[in-house]
């Protein structure tokens, strides 16, 4: 089994640079929402109504906050997931061993061979 490196690989390497990127903002998005929420903890702790400290909160809230980075995950993921397995496939690895490799059935990669959205095609983060 050869390897392009250099070719067929590219729109993998793209998602996986995609994803890593998406994994630096996520992580810097968790670490304020966990600040954030270890003031709410203390907050709650001194006696404050639930309400007041929801509406006192500034936007984003920490709900939002993880909401937010769950969908970022969820897409440069997915991305990952399909041009990782279009970079298998194009390696002649059977549709059965990348399901075996992913966890999925043979379908779900079948379907992410044949599937690419247009919001997929070109991963982006902001």
């Amino acid at each position: 089994m050869a390897s392009d490196t250099r070719g067929g690989d590219e729109p993998a390497l793209a998602a996986l640079r995609a994803l890593v990127a998406a994994l630096d903002t996520c992580s810097d998005e968790l670490g304020s929402a966990r600040e954030r929420a270890q003031r709410l903890v203390e907050q709650r702790e001194t006696g404050r109504p639930w309400l007041d400290i929801v509406t006192a909160e500034p936007r984003p809230l920490v709900v939002e906050r993880i909401s937010t980075v769950l969908a970022t995950l969820a897409t440069a993921g997915s991305a990952w997931r399909r041009e990782q397995a279009r970079a298998l496939h194009g390696e002649s690895v059977s549709i059965n061993r990348i399901a075996s490799l992913f966890g999925v059935t043979r379908q779900r990669i079948s379907a992410l061979l044949r599937d690419r959205p247009d919001d997929d095609a070109a991963p982006a983060i902001d």
